[in-house]
């Protein structure tokens, strides 16, 4: 089982701060052997919305590790010029010696398709395309497109990245087509527990290995990432206290976002719907007990390097080959950093 440490924060404080945190863990992770730092893309709130571009984020992280993979996750390439996201990648390559990866998404926001609102209706196809595009341009091959005066005109990428290929993962929020279509694709997945439990995400992994047999890809070589929200201390109940009241705001932020989303003409994420009517407040705050203990349980890392250990069991048996660990959950900068070192040892318990 592989580590890294990915970034979501819900800000509502000075961005700076935000940063500072985030390069500061991204030291450590480096450090400590954890083999990537996922930043995502979100845009226009508070929840997500002070990482707006993973490429500037990677670019950043570029200057401050020296070993980690440095991965978008995800982004949301069909708010996108193509080559402009290959442009800008081949940048983060060449800064940081090689250590460039991208999970492509889809998006479902579709506040945020303000960006590009033409591709959101058929986003999904547009997203599979790009990502072809962009493997045409980093391999040195050339593509044609209209120019300015609509006459055709070949691009080559530059600067020449230093990577032969780029590292590509499709983030799935439960779809079973987009784990068929990574298969297919010869590429990895990213993917999360909300409205998938272990049994169906085994199911779908699955599916993932006979399409990469099926399409002429080594089955075994695909990487399974699982988003998982990770909080760790040398004893388990200080890490569960520590997180409680901070996660429930989390969520509490998560859920105001996904009402905009479909206040906004969309679905929420996963294409799901919301009720129309307003959930009472009393209930609002059950749901949110009644979450935080589901994930506790079931859906994340906090606790103690050993008690711990029996979750990273039954996602290796599942079949995950790596964990991206959601370490800015609400809790203070000094919380997130000492929850590195743990993260750490339990990663090393794991290799």
């Amino acid at each position: 089982m592989r580590f890294g440490i990915m970034f979501f924060a819900s800000a509502t404080g000075d961005a700076r701060e935000t940063y500072r945190t985030m390069l500061d863990a991204a030291r450590l992770a480096d450090d400590g052997g954890l083999d990537a730092v996922w930043t995502p893309e979100r845009h226009f709130d508070t929840f997500g919305g002070v990482f707006p571009n993973p490429a500037l984020t990677s670019a950043a992280l570029a200057m401050a590790t020296n070993r980690v993979q440095l991965r978008a996750g995800s982004l949301i390439s069909p708010l996108h010029n193509t080559v402009r996201v290959a442009e800008d990648w081949s940048v983060v390559d060449n800064l940081s010696g090689g250590r460039a990866a991208i999970s492509f998404g889809a998006g479902w926001n579709t506040n945020d398709f303000v960006l590009s609102p033409a591709s959101y209706d058929n986003r999904r196809d547009v997203m599979l395309e790009q990502l072809q595009t962009v493997r045409t341009l980093w391999a040195g091959s050339t593509v044609e497109l209209p120019n300015g005066a609509q006459r055709p005109t070949t691009v080559r990428l530059h600067p020449v990245p230093v990577q032969r290929e780029l590292p590509m993962w499709l983030t799935s929020s439960g779809n079973v087509q987009t784990f068929r279509d990574a298969g297919a694709l010869g590429v990895n997945v990213l993917t999360h527990l909300i409205g998938q439990d272990l049994d169906q995400l085994r199911e779908k992994i699955d599916v993932y290995r006979k399409a990469r047999a099926e399409h002429g890809h080594r089955a075994e070589d695909g990487i399974v990432s699982l988003m998982l929200h990770t909080h760790l201390d040398a004893d388990a109940e200080t890490a569960i206290a520590r997180s409680r009241t901070p996660f429930r705001e989390y969520l509490r932020s998560a859920v105001g976002l996904e009402r905009q989303a479909a206040g906004g003409g969309g679905t929420i994420s996963g294409g799901l719907s919301l009720p129309d009517e307003d959930i009472p407040d009393d209930l609002i705050e059950e749901l949110l007990d009644v979450t935080y203990e589901r994930y506790l349980s079931q859906g994340s890392l906090i606790g103690s390097p050993d008690s711990c250990a029996a979750m990273v069991e039954r996602l290796a048996a599942t079949g995950v080959d790596e964990v991206a660990s959601l370490i800015d959950f609400g809790l203070p900068a000094d919380s997130i950093l000492a929850g590195i070192a743990p993260l750490c040892a339990l990663a090393g318990r794991h290799r």
